[in-house]
């Protein structure tokens, strides 16, 4: 199993400077750094090629997230909308593979985070969906990329809110590279049992995300680390766990996480290191 965490815990801007965070997770021991796709598209094939080789230069490796932006949806009913989401997935995918990363995840079946002024047709989104995804997965096979699909609590998603529709919809994708991606502050919110929900997945699950309850770094909440590490090891998981904390409120990712308080007050980059290191030192020793 190895373990990373998302760039974005120190900013509050989607945009940063992934090379700095290269050199920083590296330095606190991760095995990986994960981040977003969002600047990705304006990156050129140099670029790409600068950050893949300052991840290998300095011993960690690359994962993807994303949030789909509402014209990025694949379950649009509209169809300009969803010939532009398989454009640009096609073309991310592209670019993941030039980075070698080998996974993406997130809510990158619909959009995020979801406007519910507007009416949801979950039935119809779920169709459209599973038609794209399946375009779209085939296309991340030949890139050699597992693309993972997040299953997100009710107040940010509505197709996927358990990991019982998220397998019952990569099921029906039926595409090895389509995965399910499992994230412990949404199984919080909405699953039964999130051992369960864990054991459910198995031989689906390929991207597995950890944060408290309360958003802070594992081990400062109420989260059940060894039930969880014991549903992972019952499923032989043995891929990424990436850490995504959110604890200071601001900027563009404070509004989009709804983070409305400083979860630490007052904290500076370098205690943010010192308790990312020792999540770390945490999320070894109760997930192995």
């Amino acid at each position: 199993m190895k373990h990373g965490i998302y760039y974005a815990y120190w900013e509050d801007q989607w945009q940063a400077d992934y090379f700095k965070y290269v050199e920083k997770v590296a330095k606190l021991g991760f095995d990986c750094l994960e981040i977003a796709c969002s600047p990705l598209p304006g990156y050129t094939r140099q670029q790409l090629i600068d950050l893949k080789n300052a991840a290998a230069d300095h011993g960690i490796f690359l994962t993807a997230g994303h949030g789909p932006a509402a014209d990025q949806n694949l379950a649009s009913s509209d169809p300009a909308i969803q010939k532009n989401a398989k454009a640009f997935f096609i073309d991310l995918l592209k670019r993941l593979e030039i980075l070698d990363i080998h996974t993406i995840g997130g809510g990158i079946y619909s959009y995020w985070p979801v406007d519910y002024s507007k009416p949801i047709d979950k039935p119809g989104d779920w169709a459209r969906s599973v038609a794209n995804v399946r375009e779209v997965g085939k296309v991340a096979a030949d890139c050699g990329v597992d693309y993972c699909l997040e299953v997100l609590n009710r107040f940010e998603g509505y197709l996927l809110n358990t990991a019982a529709e998220g397998v019952k919809f990569v099921r029906e994708v039926d595409v090895p590279s389509v995965k399910v991606m499992l994230d412990t502050f949404h199984m919080n919110i909405e699953e039964d049992s999130i051992g369960g929900a864990i054991r459910s997945t198995k031989g689906l699950l390929g991207h597995f995300h950890t944060g408290e309850c309360n958003r802070r770094v594992p081990g400062r909440g109420r989260t059940p680390w060894a039930e969880i590490g014991a549903a992972l090891k019952e499923i032989g998981y043995d891929g990424c766990v990436v850490m995504e904390p959110f604890v200071r409120m601001g900027g563009k990712v404070g509004k989009d996480i709804k983070v409305w308080r400083e979860l630490e007050p007052g904290i500076t980059e370098e205690k943010m290191d010192a308790d990312a290191k020792e999540a770390l030192e945490f999320q070894r020793k109760v997930l192995g």
